[in-house]
């Protein structure tokens, strides 16, 4: 199973059996609004704070997924979710209302490929017959924890991003119709020294070129195996440096498609979302509503999703701390394409 260094060969072939989008009123007005399951017309989604709203977006998800694979939760073994909140409580008491048993992950914004590669090890390993991947983000939750409270209407600079609200879920099974999840690479910490909250696309960057570039060295292809290799969370800023950063590494990334989800979600034109789009949704929701769907058309056989994490604390900012960084890659193939 483990393939060079850090990467995983699921020999197996886990399916994606379903999967389920919820997001928030800004994320429906955008270009891939379409493509998302539930698109919510208030922010606190009838909740009393924008935490317990956060908790709402992944459960709905997660229930939707699950109604989708044709399943009750009892069927489901295990639940591996994650979420940017403190103690991850977001998933937590999502977990606690659907009864499932329950593995948390922190990955930041790369949770959503962090949860997947998990459920798909155990999966693999026929350790479950059933598992449910699953993260959210909420803009206002995060607003307020890591950077300024909602209500303070802080100007942000341009380098800054817009964190996604949003919940997205898989439910990943042994058999059954669906793409299939062939690798994963687990990334490694990077940290180049950037404390700046405002600038988590600069900071990402190289965790997100070093997890691609060690994929393909693990698996010893080259990037047009892949019709689209994409990133999470690096938006404008984050996806130029990655860009340059191949350059400069002479990794050839032109061979395929290179995108990000931050750079999909919202439209430039006529949503101010500074650099674009971030946070653990933001990754979950493209990938589950729009590419999914793209690869279901035969737009797409084969895609890599690197999500990429800034694994900061308002503590470790405060204390002038710089920002770790990690990226974890996922491959998602349509049945029969697989190499």
């Amino acid at each position: 199973m483990l393939q060079g260094h850090q990467s995983w060969i699921f020999k197996n072939k886990p399916v994606i059996l379903s999967t389920a989008t919820v997001v928030g009123p800004f994320e429906g007005q955008g270009p891939l609004g379409g493509d998302f399951d539930i698109v919510h017309g208030d922010l606190m989604m009838g909740q009393k704070s924008w935490e317990q709203a956060e908790k709402v977006l992944l459960e709905e998800a997660a229930k939707l997924a699950i109604e989708n694979a044709g399943l009750t939760k009892e069927q489901v073994q295990f639940f591996v979710g994650g979420d940017l909140m403190n103690q991850i409580i977001s998933s937590s008491f999502a977990a606690r209302t659907l009864s499932i048993p329950y593995i948390g992950v922190f990955g930041a914004c790369s949770t959503s490929m962090e949860s997947l590669a998990l459920a798909s090890l155990i999966i693999d390993s026929k350790s479950a017959k059933y598992a449910l991947a699953g993260t959210t983000s909420h803009n206002a939750s995060a607003e307020k924890q890591f950077r300024y409270p909602t209500e303070y209407g802080s100007q942000k600079p341009p380098t800054a991003q817009y964190t996604v609200t949003g919940g997205g879920a898989a439910v990943l099974a042994a058999e059954g119709e669906g793409p299939v999840v062939t690798s994963a690479t687990i990334g490694r910490i990077l940290d180049m020294g950037i404390k700046d909250p405002f600038n988590m696309g600069a900071a990402m960057a190289p965790a997100a070129v070093d997890t691609i570039q060690a994929h393909f060295q693990d698996l010893r292809i080259e990037p047009d195996y892949y019709d689209l290799i994409i990133t999470g969370d690096l938006s404008k800023v984050g996806h130029s440096i990655a860009s340059d950063l191949f350059k400069k590494h002479q990794f050839p990334i032109e061979q395929t498609e290179f995108h990000d989800c931050g750079l999909m979600i919202y439209d430039f034109d006529k949503q101010m979302v500074q650099a674009g789009g971030s946070g653990c949704a933001c990754s979950a929701v493209v990938t589950y509503g729009h590419l999914l769907k793209k690869m279901k058309q035969g737009d797409y056989n084969r895609i890599l999703v690197v999500a990429t994490g800034a694994l900061l604390s308002p503590i470790s900012y405060q204390q002038g701390e710089s920002i770790p960084c990690i990226a974890h890659a996922v491959s998602i193939e349509n049945r029969g394409t697989s190499g």
